[in-house]
């Protein structure tokens, strides 16, 4: 049961993966990066950690996912800023993944060391949740502010790439799950925030497209990101009051009225105001 459940959540964020990268590439970097980064792995991780592990696993897990977006945003940040200042165009891709990647290791190490002493009797874990949720939404709002053209993909991005980009996101909550299993449920958090989607977005979007459209999903990327937050934050209630199935529904649409549907009218009127 338990081997079936990570195997079968594992393909499914894997498929959605895919979706989120056509979205960016058929509707560009705004619509695509917002709409596009509604919860999505992050359900299968939740459903998978609490069948796995129970409640308390389940609070402990999705208590950190927040912390972990944010560091997503910063993650998020390195593509926007960090290629300005490499000359050379042969090199800009794999060095902007290399650091983008040893940052997000680097604040993952820090937050969770972290996130475990102010759990300890200082916090609860719902504040660490909630600290985590507004400093994100902080970061998102100053890099949108600064406004970047997202434009439309014109290639499309190739079969292979997808597929790969499928199998990093399956992979990378099928190690959550594992690792939930395993009763490491902080870490299981972290490793569902694990920038799979995004990471695999900026290469894909890179190599196919060139870096504007990826530069310019990113900042709404780092926006609509947030509603992962929100939905990891609500599904601590939801999954044990309505349980697996229900909770999910509950927390995802929630979570889209809350803060996807927002944050995108908002940024849209916001950037057809100052053009």
């Amino acid at each position: 049961m338990i081997n079936s459940t990570i195997i079968v959540y594992g393909v499914f964020a894997g498929l959605v993966a895919i979706f989120v990268t056509v979205a960016i590439e058929r509707f560009g970097g705004f619509v695509g990066g917002v709409l596009g980064t509604v919860p999505s792995t992050i359900v299968p991780a939740a459903a998978g950690v609490y069948l796995i592990d129970g409640e308390a696993s389940l609070t402990a897990s999705m208590s950190i996912v927040p912390l972990g977006m944010l560091i997503n945003g910063m993650f998020l940040g390195v593509w926007i800023i960090f290629p300005r200042y490499i000359t050379s165009d042969a090199v800009k891709l794999p060095l902007t993944t290399c650091v983008s990647l040893l940052m997000w290791a680097l604040l993952a190490f820090t937050s969770l060391v972290v996130a475990r002493q102010l759990t300890d009797g200082i916090i609860t874990e719902l504040m660490l949740g909630l600290l985590g949720l507004c400093a994100l939404i902080g970061l998102a709002v100053i890099f949108n502010l600064r406004v970047k053209d997202a434009p439309k993909g014109v290639n499309s991005v190739p079969l292979l790439v997808l597929s790969l980009r499928g199998l990093a996101a399956g992979l990378a909550i099928g190690g959550c799950l594992w690792l939930a299993e395993s009763g490491l449920p902080f870490v299981a958090g972290l490793a569902s925030a694990f920038p799979a989607i995004f990471l695999t977005s900026m290469v894909a979007l890179w190599m196919s497209q060139g870096p504007k459209v990826p530069q310019g999903a990113a900042a709404p990327m780092m926006l609509g990101g947030a509603s992962v937050s929100v939905y990891a934050l609500i599904v601590i209630w939801s999954m044990p009051t309505f349980g697996v199935i229900l909770g999910s529904i509950f927390a995802w649409f929630a979570s889209v009225l809350l803060w996807t549907i927002p944050a995108f009218l908002l940024l849209k009127q916001y950037r057809l105001a100052i053009d």
